[in-house]
């Protein structure tokens, strides 16, 4: 006969196997999304030109408790005009999910490139804060949410890379001309006189 301290521990065993349970379709939902979601570039297979797509991160996850992720596009640059097109271009995130992910592409350009205003090194991209931009061949600075991801290819051939701190100070001073003041430059430990 089991006391009061023995049927709580069996039904603490109980409750921890059953959360371990549901923690594997879980993770198999959880992994699926993640992995499918976000801006892709494809080669569309019928205009063979570059398109922007996202997949249904949300029917790839509930699906892929059915024996695997179904993909299909949630949205792309090329509709609604060719909405009812086969969505052969799946086939191309299919074999490589991560190559053709928008942040991928960029983060691959940015890898050894240096700010072309200060030389700082850009390293590692860090997507949620201070992300670099681009410098155009005119001179403007480019945030990504200016970026069309259908011509991301094309900018990158013909931008620069640029570091957050300069995107910021160029952009400022580009709009408020009025409100910047342009100091000599002065030798590291000169003092200013007063």
């Amino acid at each position: 006969m089991k006391t009061g301290k023995g049927r709580a521990m069996s039904a603490l065993l109980l409750l921890a196997l059953v959360a371990i349970l549901a923690l594997i379709p879980l993770t198999l939902i959880a992994r699926a999304y993640f992995i499918v979601r976000g801006a892709r570039l494809v080669t569309c297979p019928e205009t063979k030109q570059p398109a922007a797509v996202e997949v249904d991160a949300t029917r790839a996850a509930v699906t892929a408790l059915l024996g695997g992720p179904a993909l299909r596009l949630r949205d792309c640059s090329r509709w609604p005009g060719r909405e009812g097109c086969g969505q052969e271009c799946l086939r191309e995130i299919e074999a490589a999910p991560a190559d053709c992910l928008v942040r991928t592409i960029l983060t691959r350009w940015y890898e050894g490139k240096f700010c072309v205003s200060c030389g700082r090194d850009l390293g590692r991209v860090d997507w949620r804060e201070h992300k670099p931009a681009l410098l155009s061949p005119e001179g403007k600075t480019v945030d990504w949410h200016e970026v069309v991801p259908e011509n991301l290819r094309e900018m990158l051939s013909t931008h620069m890379p640029i570091c957050w701190d300069c995107h910021v100070a160029r952009t400022f001073r580009r709009l408020y001309p009025e409100l910047v003041v342009d100091r000599p430059w002065h030798a590291t430990g000169a003092r200013l006189k007063h």
